[in-house]
């Protein structure tokens, strides 16, 4: 008895010496190799393309995804590897949390991870979980986004490079991405004097592999075109859904009454100013503020008659800062009574704070209209902070301008909210999965604003970073739906900076938009069909066609920005928590798995192994940093209500 007794005790003690695969009984998983391209700094600074091994091994477990890469990765792959995860049992229509994942990634030099191999684990956890073979002659580059698309990366020149030297046929790349640019730099000696001259210039991805290397790239737009390329297998997928028309009627009688409002204040506060014996500059500095006041409220007349409700709504919130602050500029002599009115301000605030927590979310209409009014009280609380801070300076003015957005934030969120009761149904929703996926849309978002400065450096600001940050303030205080929203938007921009990186073509501009915008539309479209009306989907399409608009018309490529970082913000948020399960992908037998055949090009070399080469044919790794001067993402997206 003692002996068996010493066993057990052995046993117990070595137990947390074995490694989490032994403990998961690996035999009755499946373990799929597949290779990837990625981008490492060489000694100078600039980029190089290497080629990197991932083991991904699938077993019966509870819900885990391990990761484990070599060497250290500059960019933690955890966030994206989750999300590889999520999504591969989303269009599987399998129950991952039944299931652990493994990941093993190897390169030959210290690589720059992050979520640009996310479409890649993606591809490899589906193809371990259906037991299907990985074709080797195949490599891709791209995010994995929450609804299965593939998501903009940068170096892709230097990836296509190292594919080639890999040996694969055929380079899957985000589709919208074939066009490139790079920076061409040429030193000339006149009389002595060495002049350097800079020139962005477009490169095809597509025509130079071929003409190059007589390498294949294919442009995919999402997982399911993938998974064909990588296994030969066609993944069901959602139906898109017809003539979808985007209607903000929702928001008729609140834009006619809004509007009606918002004019008899800017009437009452014009003669207000009028009758003041305010001095000459004073008078002539907010006559001036209320007569663009004036402009404003005709474009939203403008898009009241245009049905264009949820853009019109925003013009009559611009309008009433700027009423407000005149209002109350005119009504406060002394520092006391600035004082006393941004204490007034902090009130109304909590009141409505109380308001938009005090509600139980039913249904996922109800979850996006309280995420957009928790959002905003947020907002509210933090222009207040500032306006207290200008008035422990003496700053009365701006003070009071702070106050006056702080105000009418806050109505904004009450308004969402009667929005979301109105279109309350169904059962709540835990407060536990808001949680879980807001935590998951910050770890995600803070891993791509930090793949884009490993690759880029500091380009983008801390417009990127301060948004994050704010999500995870909104976290920690318990705010999962503002905090998810807020990560979500973090990712957007992040996207959307990746996807237009020194672009500024027109042409290329206005092509990536329509398929954003094609996107937006189709998942608003699936949200309907499934008994949702995505509100605020809807009305970030329709704030995104105002600015479409605009681009238009002054051939602004802000603007145009702006429209598509909308566009994806619709797109997104309808998407989100539709996770329901798609009809499971029937059995394939073992033997009748097969790879796809890649046609290609005459020349093309035969087919080789993969290898992890570590040197690279081309060096772009100043890629469009000198074509990036003005682009600060999310900045210039005018103000939403």
């Amino acid at each position: 008895m003692k002996r068996v007794m010493a066993l057990v005790v052995a046993i117990f003690l070595l137990l947390p010496l074995a490694t989490p695969v032994g403990a998961q009984c690996l035999s009755e998983g499946h373990t799929v190799v597949i290779h990837a391209p990625a981008v490492a700094k060489t000694a100078t600074g600039g980029l190089k393309g290497v080629v990197t091994e991932f083991v991904i091994t699938v077993t019966p477990g509870h819900g885990h995804v391990y990761i484990e890469t070599w060497p250290l990765a500059q960019v933690d792959m955890q966030a994206s590897a989750r999300l590889a995860a999520q999504v591969a049992g989303r269009v599987l229509g399998v129950n991952m949390s039944r299931y652990d994942v493994f990941i093993q990634v190897r390169a030959n030099t210290s690589i720059i991870g992050g979520p640009s191999a996310g479409g890649t684990m993606t591809v490899g956890i589906i193809a371990a979980l259906k037991g299907w073979k990985i074709n080797p002659n195949v490599m891709m580059t791209g995010m994995i986004n929450p609804d299965g698309s593939i998501g903009p990366v940068g170096g892709i020149l230097e990836k296509a490079a190292a594919a080639h030297q890999a040996g694969v046929k055929l380079f899957l790349i985000p589709e919208g991405q074939r066009i490139q640019y790079v920076q061409e730099t040429q030193k000339k000696e006149v009389g002595g004097v060495i002049e350097i001259n800079s020139e962005t210039k477009p490169v095809d991805v597509v025509k130079y592999a071929e003409q190059r290397w007589g390498l294949k790239v294919v442009e995919v737009k999402d997982i399911y075109q993938a998974v064909y390329y990588f296994t030969g297998h066609r993944l069901p997928r959602p139906k898109a859904p017809e003539n979808v028309k985007i209607d903000t009627s929702f928001l008729k009688n609140d834009a006619l009454s809004d509007y009606k409002n918002t004019t008899e204040y800017y009437q009452k506060v014009m003669r207000e100013l009028k009758e003041s014996n305010v001095g000459y500059e004073t008078y002539e500095t907010l006559l001036a503020a209320l007569q663009n006041v004036g402009q404003i409220l005709n474009q939203s007349k403008r898009y009241i008659d245009e049905g264009m409700y949820y853009t019109a709504l925003s013009k009559d919130f611009q309008a009433r800062i700027v009423i407000r602050h005149v209002d109350w500029y005119l009504q406060t002599n002394t520092p006391q009574q600035v004082e006393g009115l941004l204490k007034n301000t902090s009130k109304e605030i909590k009141r409505v704070e109380a308001f938009v927590d005090n509600q139980s979310i039913r249904g996922v209409t109800m979850l996006q209209a309280v995420a957009a009014a928790q959002e905003r009280v947020e907002d509210a609380k933090s222009s207040l902070d500032q306006a207290w801070k200008y008035y422990y300076s003496g700053d009365y003015w701006d003070a009071i301008g702070k106050a006056a957005y702080a105000y009418e934030r806050a109505q904004t969120a009450v308004l969402w909210t009667n929005l979301g009761k109105r279109f309350a149904k169904g059962n709540p929703i835990s407060k536990d999965v808001i949680k879980t996926t807001a935590r998951d849309y910050i770890d995600e978002s803070d891993l791509i604003v930090a793949y884009i400065e490993s690759m880029y450096g500091d380009v983008i600001g801390n417009s990127l970073t301060n948004t994050i940050e704010k999500a995870q303030e909104y976290y920690e205080d318990g705010k999962y739906s503002a905090a998810l929203f807020t990560a979500m938007q973090a990712r957007v921009q992040g996207e959307v900076f990746l996807d237009t990186l020194a672009i500024t073509n027109w042409s290329v501009l206005m092509d990536k938009l329509n398929m954003i915008k094609g996107d937006a539309k189709t998942a608003i479209g699936i949200a309907e069909e499934k008994g949702i009306t995505p509100i605020l989907a809807i009305a970030y399409y329709e704030f995104a066609q105002s600015f479409e608009e605009l681009a238009k018309k002054n051939q602004s490529v802000d603007d145009l920005q702006t429209a598509m970082t909308f566009y994806m913000y619709a797109k997104e948020t309808a998407n989100l928590f539709l996770s329901t399960p798609l009809n499971p992908v029937p059995s394939v037998p073992a033997e009748n798995a097969t790879v796809p055949n890649v046609t290609l090009p005459s020349q093309t070399a035969t087919s080789a192994p993969v290898k992890t080469s570590t040197t690279g044919e081309a060096d772009y790794g100043l890629m469009g940093l000198f074509a990036i001067v003005a682009f600060v993402v999310g900045l210039a997206v005018g103000r939403k209500l």
